[in-house]
């Protein structure tokens, strides 16, 4: 990258996704919000990141056109979708549970003949709310999280239901937890030895994405030294270091 020293013990580039202009200015914009940068503020603070100025003056152009940002007197702002993906993000990280019972939510997608990319927008919700799929329309889990499912205006039925069996075994076909565990280690090793600016955002953008897909599964399904509970510290740490950023607080000129 141009010119950033980086941890020795680490190469990024092998191990996780190449940040993009794109990504990283929606980034700095949502993590600061309600701050409204100016374009000078932005192209400087993704110059920390390692992007162009060329690059993140492109990037920023495109997304005004494309309506993700909305250009004020004072510098940008996000636009509403972009904020209430912010708080759905905010709040998909950090689902809130209660003691479980031993119910299932299960819920069957009862319409046919639908458009794929219909399809492909339940699917989406339904794994954001933490729903795995058993075969194919069958989508279930533990009933121990707190949260509207908000599927009303869609062809699906919803039950309760406790299994016959033991509901270890379900779990074990629903999710790969030894597979999760062992990204959740492999993600916070490498932000142990991450020690530059960009190393650091590269990694905790892995850790929100790897959050959001945890099952958040009832304490009597998850496996010795689930690593959760590390992963959400690591966030967490990582946000207050994160929003202190300077490039994109203060004023300056254009």
């Amino acid at each position: 990258m141009d010119g950033t020293t980086h941890s020795p013990e680490l190469d990024l580039e092998s191990h996780l996704p190449r940040l993009t202009a794109r990504g990283v200015i929606l980034s700095l914009l949502v993590s600061n919000h309600p701050a409204r940068p100016t374009p000078a503020q932005v192209v400087r603070a993704a110059g920390a990141f390692d992007i162009k100025e060329s690059a993140a003056r492109a990037a920023l152009s495109r997304m005004v056109t494309g309506g993700d940002l909305i250009r004020v007197d004072d510098g940008f702002t996000l636009s509403a979708p972009l904020l209430e993906r912010r708080q759905r993000v905010l709040h998909e990280v950090e689902q809130v549970t209660r003691p479980w019972d031993g119910d299932w939510e299960i819920v069957v997608v009862t319409g046919v003949g639908r458009d794929p990319g219909d399809r492909a927008i339940l699917r989406s919700r339904l794994s954001r709310l933490r729903l795995a799929e058993l075969r194919e329309g069958v989508w279930m889990r533990p009933a121990n999280l707190i949260r509207p499912l908000d599927l009303a205006d869609q062809p699906v039925q919803r039950f309760r239901a406790v299994p016959a069996e033991d509901g270890a075994a379900l779990v074990a076909q629903l999710w790969d937890l030894e597979g999760w565990d062992a990204e959740s280690r492999r993600l916070l090793a490498l932000m142990d030895v991450a020690d530059t600016t960009v190393d650091r955002f590269t990694v905790a953008t892995a850790i929100v994405r790897h959050l959001l897909t945890d099952p958040v599964l009832p304490s009597e399904m998850l496996p010795p030294a689930w690593s959760a509970a590390r992963v959400h510290l690591a966030w967490a740490n990582y946000q207050e270091e994160f929003v202190a950023i300077p490039e994109v607080g203060g004023s300056s000129e254009d």
